[in-house]
């Protein structure tokens, strides 16, 4: 499946306005009457209303060809948090004019000033309305190239600022065409633990395309999401085993999960994880068999059916209550397979869990010569599985979505 499963689990939340501070630690104090009067904007800008003509000046500072840098830096800050705290007024900077210039901002050669464009843009993109503005302003490609050579925090609001553009279907595959995934695989590699959050939420909403999937992949990110997965102390194993479950749903992300061992990783994840990681783990686990008898072979050598049984079995008793107890009627496809198989096809445990039970365990009873032997019938989609073993009876069940 080409689109990925809406995360309802909390392992993303959205990425907020910046967490920069108030003001920059290197900036001299001054006692200027501008001056003043801009920290008291800055304090007061959340609640205040303020004239237009105050950002039409600090877009003028920021134009300006003879203004000191000192001067821009502040300018730009000053829109920054103007847009940070105020909704009403991140939709009137964009009004009157500010986008093109603070992208404009993002190239200049001052890395802070490259800095406060791209906070700023990230704080105007929280607002709907901007985000069209914004892509049509040119500014994919200078957020790009802040991703690849920023600084940290330029690179870590450059991300964040791709989430929220991101969200727009149209500028998806025109971020995914810009070279953004490669910098954003490289920082969630090597960022520091909020560039490699930012980085995963940024790919997990990119990766609703196919086409980003493949290129995430081909940037290496399966290698990179596999060790953040087997770090537990890495405080991202659920965010990494998300986005690896977006990756998974294309062939070539399976490919390079098993290439790359990432099965006993995900088998790991599922016996020792939280309830949360053990159902992804499952989820992925199910992607990698669903097509292929010889990575089914593989899930079994890895040692995935103890682990399955014992967590269908523990799911028994929370999925019966959830949908008020019993057991299924339903005369089960397969009467010549063994007694305790029966049990668990036949019992109401999630249905993904039951469907990757099947396609592990049944071919080796059926045929006794191992998962290479697999019927075709066995390499069925999820849905066409799901029809002909006819195991749901839950009213309205996300069978395949689980």
């Amino acid at each position: 499946m080409d689109q990925s499963f809406t995360d309802s689990s909390g392992a993303f939340s959205d990425c907020p306005s910046d967490r920069s501070g108030e003001f920059p630690s290197d900036e001299p104090s001054t006692s200027s009457s501008s001056a003043r009067a801009g920290l008291h904007r800055l304090l007061v800008s959340s609640a205040a209303s303020y004239s237009d003509d105050v950002v039409r000046d600090l877009i003028s500072d920021i134009e300006s060809t003879t203004a000191a840098a000192e001067t821009q830096r502040r300018a730009a800050m000053e829109l920054r948090l103007l847009a940070k705290h105020s909704p009403e007024n991140r939709l009137r900077i964009a009004e009157a004019g500010a986008i093109g210039p603070l992208v404009a901002l993002m190239s200049h050669p001052d890395s802070q000033l490259q800095e406060q464009g791209v906070t700023a843009i990230l704080n105007l993109s929280l607002c709907e309305e901007n985000k069209g503005r914004i892509a049509d302003a040119g500014a994919i490609r200078p957020l790009v190239r802040a991703l690849r050579s920023g600084t940290p925090v330029a690179r870590e609001n450059a991300a964040c600022a791709f989430f929220r553009l991101a969200q727009m279907d149209e500028l998806r595959a025109a971020i995914g065409r810009s070279g953004a995934i490669p910098p954003l695989v490289a920082l969630l590699e090597s960022g520091g633990i909020r560039g490699k959050k930012d980085a995963a939420t940024a790919l997990f909403e990119l990766l609703s395309s196919r086409e980003n999937k493949v290129r995430a992949v081909e940037s290496g990110i399966v290698r990179t999401l596999l060790d953040l997965i087997a770090d537990s102390e890495s405080g991202m194993v659920d965010k990494a085993a998300y986005v690896l479950h977006s990756v998974v749903e294309v062939a070539e992300g399976r490919a390079v999960a098993v290439e790359e061992d990432g099965v006993p990783v995900l088998v790991e994840l599922m016996e020792v994880g939280t309830s949360r990681q053990k159902e992804i783990a499952v989820r992925s686990l199910y992607e990698i068999c669903s097509e292929s008898a010889a990575y089914r072979k593989k899930v079994v050598h890895e040692g995935a059916i103890p682990a399955l049984i014992s967590l269908s079995q523990s799911k028994t008793n929370k999925a019966k209550k959830k949908v008020g107890g019993g057991t299924l009627t339903t005369p089960h496809p397969y009467p010549a397979v063994p007694t305790p198989l029966r049990y668990l096809l036949l019992h109401r445990s999630p249905c993904l869990l039951i469907y990757l039970l099947h396609l592990l365990i049944v071919p080796l009873f059926k045929l006794g010569g191992g998962v290479d032997s697999a019927p075709q019938a066995n390499k069925q989609p999820a849905a066409a599985a799901a029809a002909k073993m006819n195991i749901c009876r839950e009213p309205d069940h996300p069978c395949v979505t689980l």
